[in-house]
């Protein structure tokens, strides 16, 4: 690796910082390769030689957490700013990087912690350190979608956020669907499954996230068919949290799917302390207000133009 002079890094890191030339324009003047100019300034910030300083942001709204958690008695609310037509992957990714320090903190020191499936939680989930002070347990809250357990699946999310916190991780190993209800009474016996639905009483902290009839994981991976959602709309369902669908007031609907599902009981979900939905996007606002309404769920970490939308609810 070629050595450069004090000189060097100085002249080139005033050029390109201060002066405002480019890189081919650099190099002209320290004489050393175009290729070369990106080191140099590397080297001039690790040396010290440049300073980096950038105004403070804060990528949260305030006063919208405020309002949300005013309007829907919320125990916490996290807010982050996003711009006009980000993408949902973009829009997913900026909730899941500037509400994960709110959210961690709400994670009490040896907690027991039940984790759903959901894309928003898993960019929240994949930003956590490793955390020093260990949690009691992880829970899968629900079922496996399909065979196919991909990184948004309850079972790696919450696998995940195991190994951040250095923490034992129980699954439950089954899917979320059962073919029938015979099928999920029978499985409901297995000694694994009751140790899993026992454990879900002493759940401290559930991170979830919340679907609707156009816009879920369950859609995405051809798990309803256009008539099953027909259906679901029928029965009066407008969210669905672990697997169970809900309505406006956040009432499990009386469908199949609530006879054939593998997760956490609704009325479970009511009892932890603090539920908190990691979602993105204005089209939830119905669903988020539903799940809010029923008591399911009390914090939430979202975007502002969610925010916004289910303020307008």
């Amino acid at each position: 690796m070629p050595k450069y002079s004090d000189h060097q890094l100085r002249l080139a890191a005033k050029l390109y910082y201060v002066d405002g030339l480019s890189q081919t324009e650099v190099s002209k003047y320290v004489n050393v390769s175009q290729a070369h100019v990106s080191r140099l300034l590397a080297l001039a910030q690790e040396s010290g030689i440049v300073r980096i300083s950038v105004e403070e942001y804060d990528p949260r709204d305030s006063e919208a957490e405020d309002a949300l958690k005013k309007r829907f008695k919320l125990k916490a609310a996290v807010v982050v700013k996003s711009y006009p037509n980000m993408p949902p992957v973009n829009l997913r990714l900026a909730v899941g990087r500037f509400a994960v320090q709110s959210v961690v903190g709400l994670l009490p020191a040896n907690a027991t912690v039940a984790v759903s499936g959901g894309r928003t939680l898993r960019d929240l989930i994949v930003q956590i350190t490793p955390e020093s002070r260990p949690l009691k347990a992880v829970l899968q809250a629900m079922g496996n979608l399909d065979s196919n357990i991909t990184p948004v699946d309850s079972q790696e999310l919450g696998r995940l956020l195991a190994s951040h916190y250095q923490s034992p991780f129980y699954s439950l190993s089954s899917p979320a669907y059962m073919t029938d209800r015979k099928s999920r009474d029978l499985f409901l016996q297995l000694d694994q499954i009751r140790g899993m639905r026992e454990r879900f009483n002493e759940v401290d902290v559930a991170l979830v996230g919340i679907g609707n009839l156009s816009n879920s994981m369950f859609i995405e991976r051809g798990i309803l068919t256009k008539k099953d959602l027909q259906q679901l709309a029928k029965a009066g369902a407008v969210g669905e949290v672990c697997g169970r669908f809900f309505d406006e007031n956040g009432r499990e609907c009386p469908t199949v799917w609530r006879e054939r599902v593998i997760a956490i009981e609704m009325e479970q979900l009511r009892k932890i302390p603090n539920v908190i939905a990691v979602i993105s996007g204005a089209d939830r606002a119905l669903a988020l207000r539903g799940a809010i309404r029923g008591g399911i769920v009390n914090s939430i970490a979202i975007d502002d133009m969610g925010a916004a939308a289910l303020l307008a609810q």
